[in-house]
């Protein structure tokens, strides 16, 4: 372990000093690469490989709908504060740009120049229109009258026709004909409508062959069924050219919620906005279209050059994702079934209208100590879902309450509110109405549970409420037991089956006690300032964590050991980063796990060279916080919904909780064991903000965590 560094030779230090720090955005797009090199990477199967390029994309969207659009509204409004690395909106905004150009130019190139290939060797044939023999091209023709065509609306531009709205990431077709009696060339506008599927597929009879079989799926872009179809739409007109072109909008929400007399109705406004759209902030266009028709696209869309990507192959990948239905399991990742954890197996056959046993119900076996759940390795429908389902339906719970960040449209644990508020129980839901790009769902939902009489709230002034909570209130003989979940993942049972996540669920009363002073917290009046066990944001999570970082400081200092293991999806915020520097300054061993953003600097010598940075990416999202700080021999855990983040420690309401079971502290000590020792889906964050992928060493085999803790799940419940 390295202590040689002194207290005096810290103070030298200015941990303020831009060079320390990564910068926000660029690190992210190195996370959006690390999932690039998943679609690159020959050892994911084949359909999972359009998945990661179909994320890649989507990931992008997002980023410039939200990173990208706050830049350039910093930019239009003159701000030049710099960022903790020094960069101001302008830098950002071209050193995203100079970044962003090859990974789109390596994403596109090894789509059509590798995987097209690939997948046509596995009978899946996406074809171009030109290539297509006379008998697939005469079904795309009548396809595209009896289908498409209705559908379309073409918009001429012209002095009488503005140039027309482009909505948000929507694919269109620029389109230059010539009138045949003038001589004229007009411009118009088609949209590839989004009410049809993207790829246009073949009937059996019309797919390729290979070596004598007929291929899985063969067909074509739906842009390219309308592009070689434009004379129904032009009747009367030569066709001149026709390229396809995509616009990216500012998507973000604008809430005044002091100025909101109801954020309801606030929120809903706004979601009107961002379906009209916001200004652009990207377009992406077909390579090789004429400079006259990009720059007037770019002129009508107010953007400037380095907002403009050419795109030299099929635009929008995000739309591989549809790929992922086909039934070839072979070119998939190996299906997996989350399993019940063995504590909970005899809850199986329980009829839950009925009035359950004694000994034989979800409360029981909590009452007999602290659960664990880890999806998707656990089931989320047998676990949590099970406990809140069960709690609607007993007669001796007296109330639920509980947070609402994202959930299904669907949601099992929706509907059992509902019927718990049917069955007379009091219950309450903060439903998180600023969740991006969740919020008119949420809205849905709130609306269904009002109506069902479910109390519903939405949440603090100035606060977005991020926890994932639930409390359940039960009679017991003589007394009232509080039962609680406390997560790091949305309350959805979609999700959980793709995102790594943590729960405990418990009727510590302290646990109990604690939640019941945040829902008032969150529900009323109270103005709570301390928790017996928990740690709040923003009320003591910042300093507890800032606290306990110092305590292994301390204990360096005072020739003790010196030990944090943190895993969170981002570390953002500068003074945490700050002190893991004083903290790795003192001796103190740090290991990171961070899936995404990471603004540290690992590995510089005197300031973090006691600090390890890795990323996992893989089949499952990593999305579950954990914190380990040793503590002289009494080692403490925690779990909960907030990263290190500026956002979550001090704008957000969080809740993280310490590990009181000594099994489940070794449990999660297990986990974190797995995620360092990963040699395959691990990526090691360099001191000048690269990553490398770890290999397995010459004749070892590789050590994926995904894999592992999928084994070790089949393993606890007898599965070999």
């Amino acid at each position: 372990m390295t202590t040689t560094n002194t207290k005096a030779s810290a103070k030298q230090i200015d941990l303020n000093d831009p060079k320390y720090y990564f910068n926000r955005e660029l690190s992210w797009l190195e996370f959006n690469y690390r999932v690039l090199h998943e679609a690159l990477d020959e050892r994911t199967p084949l359909l999972e490989r359009l998945k990661f390029m179909a994320i890649f994309s989507a990931n992008l969207d997002e980023f410039f709908m939200v990173r990208v659009a706050g830049l350039k509204q910093q930019l239009e409004a003159g701000v030049t504060n710099l960022t903790a690395d020094g960069r101001t909106p302008a830098q950002q905004l071209k050193d995203i740009n100079d970044r962003l150009l090859p990974l789109i130019e390596k994403q596109h190139q090894h789509f059509e120049r590798v995987l097209k290939a690939k997948l046509t060797n596995h009978g899946i044939h996406l074809l171009d229109y030109v290539d297509l023999n006379q008998e697939q091209k005469n079904y795309i023709d009548r396809f595209f009258e009896e289908h498409i065509f209705p559908v379309l609306t073409p918009l001429a531009v012209d002095p009488s026709h503005p140039f027309p709205y482009i909505s948000n990431l929507s694919l269109n077709l620029a389109v230059v004909v010539k009138d045949p009696d003038t001589e004229e060339e007009l411009f118009a506008r088609v949209k590839v409508p989004k009410v049809l599927p993207r790829f246009v597929p073949f009937p059996e009879e019309l797919r390729q062959r290979q070596k004598g079989k007929v291929s899985v799926w063969t067909g074509v872009p739906l842009e390219q069924a309308i592009a070689h179809n434009l004379e129904y739409l032009f009747p009367g007109m030569n066709i001149m050219e026709c390229y396809a072109f995509r616009v990216t909008r500012n998507a973000d929400l604008a809430v005044e919620e002091d100025e909101a007399d109801d954020l309801l109705l606030a929120i809903e406004q706004e979601l009107y906005k961002r379906r009209i759209g916001r200004s652009a902030v990207r377009l992406e266009i077909q390579a090789g279209t004429p400079d006259d028709v990009r720059s007037m696209i770019k002129r009508e869309l107010a953007l400037a050059e380095e907002d403009i990507y050419d795109i030299d192959g099929l635009l929008g990948l995000g739309d591989l994702m549809s790929f992922m239905a086909l039934p070839l399991p072979e070119l998939k990742d190996r299906p997996w079934s989350p399993v019940i954890p063995p504590r909970l197996n005899r809850l199986q056959d329980i009829n839950l209208t009925n009035e359950v046993e004694d000994g034989d119900d979800f409360f029981s076996i909590i009452r007999d100590g602290d659960l664990l759940v880890h999806h998707p390795y656990h089931s989320f429908s047998g676990t949590v879902q099970r406990f809140l389902t069960q709690a609607a339906y007993d007669p001796h719970v007296l109330a639920i309450k509980m947070t609402l960040y994202r959930t299904s449209g669907d949601s099992p644990i929706l509907k059992a509110l509902i019927t718990a508020a049917e069955n007379g129980k009091q219950v309450s839901v903060l439903v998180e109405l600023k969740a991006r790009f969740d919020e008119e769902n949420n809205i849905n939902w709130a609306r269904k549970l009002e109506k069902s009489g479910v109390h519903v709230v939405y949440g603090l002034v100035g606060l977005k409420t991020h926890t994932k909570i639930s409390l359940v209130v039960r009679q017991e003989e003589n007394k009232i037991r509080r039962y609680v979940h406390i997560g790091t993942g949305n309350y959805n049972p979609k999700t959980a089956k793709l995102y790594t996540d943590l729960g405990i669920i418990s009727c510590r009363e302290d646990l109990g006690a604690d939640l019941t002073d945040l829902f008032n917290f969150l529900t009323g009046y109270s103005r709570q300032k301390s928790y017996r066990q928990l740690l709040v944001a923003p009320v003591s999570l910042r300093d507890r964590t800032l606290a306990m970082i110092h305590r292994e400081i301390d204990n360096c200092k005072h020739k003790g050991t010196g030990r944090i293991i943190a895993k969170m999806n981002s570390l953002v915020d500068q003074e945490v980063i700050a002190t893991l520097y004083e903290a790795s300054n003192a001796g103190v061993q740090i290991d990171l796990i961070v899936r995404g953003i990471c603004c540290l600097r690992p590995g510089i010598k005197g300031v973090s060279d006691n600090i390890r940075v890795i990323s996992i990416i893989g089949r499952f999202l990593e999305h579950s916080r954990i914190f380990y700080f040793y503590n002289n021999g009494e080692e403490e855990l925690y779990i909960g919904s907030a990263d290190w983040m500026k956002r979550n420690l001090s704008r957000r309401v969080e809740a993280v909780t310490p590990i009181a079971d000594p099994e489940i502290a070794k449990d999660l000590q297990e986990i974190l064991g797995v995620m360092l020792s990963d040699n395959r889906q691990a990526w090691e964050l360099q001191p000048d903000g690269s990553y490398i992928q770890r290999q397995p060493e010459e004749n070892s085999q590789a050590q994926s965590a995904h894999s592992i803790l999928m084994t070790m799940a089949m393993q606890s419940v007898g599965i070999a």
